[in-house]
């Protein structure tokens, strides 16, 4: 797949998550096949004004690339410098936010608050556009109403600015995640502009992935929720695109994964930090596994890389003895 000058392994994207596509998780989303890893949401004003935490948002590795980082924020100017700061970081593309709809961020006109604002979106984006010479990319929604009338409207004025590609949720901002996402507004998208459209909500399976493809005509998939726990999506749905019978995920191998992006995260952010991610995020991997909510509980309190292999390790073992 191609988007603007950079060509992509295949068509299977990872969504940028808001506090769940750091580094590590990224790079596990990369071993399983993924095209192209998308950053966090970072803060225009964050980098531009040089915030610490903000700053450590845009750290990389070579094995992950290519890397598409998504900022946020209102100012044309701002966004422009903050576009450069990410180019000259080494990523590959730049994204930029339409579709956030937390009280915080929409309260700045930034995320889903420019769908509203056609002139503000049109001034923003030719900023940016004329800062990076990298491709360029934005996430919409459907909009404010189910009509899609504003995501048709924003996609013909980013085509206009030279934004490379659109990434269509089609959800309402106010439905947040809730319902269904409306997968008609992604092909009426794709059917009004000429640059690539890649589709986004309700991929649960290798199944439904190849399902949107087809009936919305969109060049690539973006699978954001499904992934959180379970970054072996990628694989089988490549494998079910290129016509194999995806294989199923063994028990130890999703053991071996929690492992790693514990293992991992304590080396990216240190021991404590990550030990506080961990208690809740351990349990992503779990869903659907036997006295999952015993685990659960037992990592509330992690203190110490140590302890989290041990219970770990422990909870496989428990499980692999049972179907011994």
């Amino acid at each position: 797949m191609q988007i603007g000058n950079l060509t992509l392994d295949n068509n299977v994207i990872l969504a940028p998550l808001a506090g769940i596509t750091n580094l590590p998780f990224r790079l596990l989303a990369k071993a399983s096949g993924c095209g192209l890893v998308c950053s966090e949401m970072i803060s225009a004003n964050g980098l531009v004004f040089q915030s610490g935490k903000t700053e450590q948002m845009l750290n990389s590795a070579p094995e992950e690339k290519p890397l598409s980082v998504q900022i946020f924020g209102s100012d044309p100017g701002i966004m422009a410098e903050a576009a450069a700061i990410v180019e000259s970081k080494g990523a590959d593309i730049v994204d930029i936010n339409f579709g956030c709809s937390v009280r915080k961020v929409i309260k700045t006109g930034s995320g889903a608050a420019l769908m509203k604002t056609p002139d503000q979106t049109k001034a923003l984006l030719a900023a940016v556009r004329k800062s990076i010479r990298i491709p360029l990319t934005i996430k919409i929604r459907s909009g404010w109403d189910a009509s899609g009338r504003e995501a048709l409207n924003i996609a013909g004025i980013a085509q206009d600015c030279g934004v490379d590609a659109i990434a269509v949720h089609p959800r309402t901002a106010g439905q947040l995640f809730r319902g269904w996402a409306d997968w008609s507004i992604i092909a009426a998208v794709k059917k009004s502009v000429g640059i690539p459209v890649i589709g986004n909500g309700d991929i649960v399976s290798a199944r439904n992935a190849l399902k949107m493809l087809k009936e919305t005509g969109c060049d690539a998939v973006m699978i954001g929720r499904k992934a959180i726990g379970d970054p072996a999506i990628f694989s089988r749905v490549m494998a079910r695109m290129n016509g194999e019978e995806p294989g199923r995920q063994g028990l130890s191998q999703r053991f071996d994964i929690m492992t790693h992006y514990f293992k991992a995260s304590v080396e990216y952010i240190g021991e404590e930090a990550a030990c506080r991610m961990m208690r809740s995020r351990l349990g992503w991997f779990t869903r659907g596994l036997r006295h999952s909510s015993k685990f659960r509980e037992s990592i509330k309190h992690l203190s110490s890389e140590e302890e989290g292999v041990a219970l770990i390790g422990a909870y496989r073992n428990s499980l692999l003895n049972e179907s011994a």
